[in-house]
């Protein structure tokens, strides 16, 4: 794939840009490596400033480099504007509490016979970050953020179709006052990874992408004994009980389906209800997935955008496609528009059975799957019969129908009555084939961090003097 900034609402290739050579990425890492040096010997505070700068910048170049993703990759302007607040957020959740979340951790000195023991958290060193287009500056930052303020370094190679809006990431940070290499992009293609990995100044990776793509590079990783943080893809249950507030159910269904064109990890893509509300259910989700407007994405009363390539588009009409010629019912959309852009218009299908496509894969795209649950655990059979874990919904009024959900949902994320969405302050990951590990809160931070056992005893004896010990 070349690198290249194509408008998704025309079709039209605005900037090329020529892969870095092999020397020039040797250069960069011997800069983030040395920046990491530089780091070393800066507090908490001191990067927490920088950060801070950082959201200051964010904050005041909003509207610039929101309509930068837009045209990138087509979400809506509304929508870019939205993400690019996001991350000045967290950059200042960060700046605010990581002095607190790295300080020391005490343990119990007595158990372990010592006068002081204690558990310190220190940086690895440049991480290398693989991110994908559909997020394109929230979910560097969700990485980036944290790994800074750590003390580690990044090393980005974007999606090859947001080759600006990943400059602009390394612009920023230089312009916040980081040293120069603490964050660095690269403009490489996909085949430079693995060499990339394998340099010994390279200490750790993360991806967020496709399991293809969290395969490949878990495996180049595991070959070098490089930690790894994996958020994959997902095709997250929506369920619906019959206690549930329909109408608000389905607003926030719509919404949640169709956020970001449709193309987000933890965008809800099946919706499993119970068969006492199913009809109701589908003829208000159907009837506001219709009334969605779809444009252009600069357009203040657009709804749903381009999707960011004409490949994702007809794999997701393929998809529905299958479906309907399989015996599925299309309720709304369904049907590819001709003209400029790579627009798919908001789609419902149900009377999905195995062996349709859309009954085990992720569809990224605005397109609902319905299915029918008899009962409480089939909808839990249904939500947890795929490969994938990382997000869940589930609406319901009854209180032990929540906790059930709660516990039941095999999923890095349940949200109850409400659409699953991403904070700084709790954790973000997924299980099963979505990945492992965790961004975001205090154990996004401490991934990529040495998580080192501190013991100082009385005398010159260490612990267990004489005995063997392990």
């Amino acid at each position: 794939m070349p690198i290249a900034t194509t408008n998704p609402a025309t079709g039209q290739v605005l900037k090329t840009y020529d892969p870095m050579s092999d020397e020039q990425v040797d250069a960069a890492i011997e800069r983030a490596d040395q920046a990491f040096r530089q780091l070393h010997g800066t507090t908490a505070a001191q990067r927490g400033q920088w950060l801070i700068r950082a959201a200051d910048l964010l904050e005041a170049e909003r509207d610039e480099t929101a309509r930068l993703m837009t045209t990138e990759m087509g979400k809506t302007y509304a929508a870019a504007k939205a993400e690019v607040t996001k991350c000045a957020t967290a950059c200042r959740f960060y700046a605010a509490n990581a002095e607190r979340m790295l300080a020391d951790e005490p343990a119990d000195a007595a158990a372990v016979k010592a006068k002081r023991a204690f558990v310190r958290y220190q940086p690895l060193g440049p991480v290398l970050a693989v991110m994908p287009w559909n997020f394109p500056l929230w979910q560097v930052m969700r990485f980036a953020a944290p790994a800074l303020m750590a003390g580690n370094t990044g090393l980005l190679k974007h999606a090859s179709n947001v080759p600006q809006t990943a400059l602009y990431l390394e612009d920023l940070f230089r312009r916040a006052g980081f040293p120069e290499g603490a964050f660095t992009t690269l403009l490489v293609g996909s085949d430079a990874v693995d060499r990339i990995l394998s340099d010994s100044r390279v200490r750790a990776a993360t991806l967020t992408g496709s399991e293809g793509a969290g395969r490949s590079i878990a495996q180049s990783a595991g070959r070098e004994l490089k930690k790894t943080v994996l958020e994959l893809g997902g095709s997250d249950p929506f369920v619906v009980m019959p206690s549930a507030d329909l109408d608000k159910a389905a607003e926030v269904a719509t919404t949640a389906r169709c956020q970001n064109n449709g193309q987000s990890c933890i965008a809800a893509k099946r919706f499993i209800v119970h068969t006492d509300v199913f009809d109701a259910f589908a003829e208000k989700f159907a009837a506001r997935m219709s009334a969605l407007r779809v444009g252009d994405p600069m357009d203040a009363n657009t709804d749903v955008g381009p999707l960011a390539t004409d490949r994702g588009r007809n794999e997701v009409h393929e998809q529905v496609r299958d479906a309907a010629d399989n015996g599925a019912t299309i309720l709304c959309g369904g049907e590819k528009p001709a003209g400029d852009g790579w627009y798919y218009p908001p789609t419902v299908v149900t009377d999905l059975r195995p062996g349709m496509r859309m009954w085990s894969e992720e569809v990224f795209g605005p397109v609902a799957g319905l299915f029918r649950a008899s009962s409480y655990e089939e909808a839990i059979e249904i939500a947890n019969g795929t490969n994938f874990g990382l997000g869940s919904n589930a609406w319901t009024t009854d209180p032990a129908e929540q906790e059930r959900f709660a516990t039941d949902l095999d999923a890095g994320n349940v949200f109850i009555n409400g659409m699953t969405t991403s904070y700084p302050e709790l954790p973000f990951g997924g299980v099963k084939n979505s990945g492992y590990g965790r961004e975001l809160s205090a154990l996004g931070m401490r991934e990529f961090c040495n998580t080192k056992t501190v013991w100082v005893g009385e005398g010159e004896a260490g612990p267990g003097a004489g005995a063997h010990s392990e």
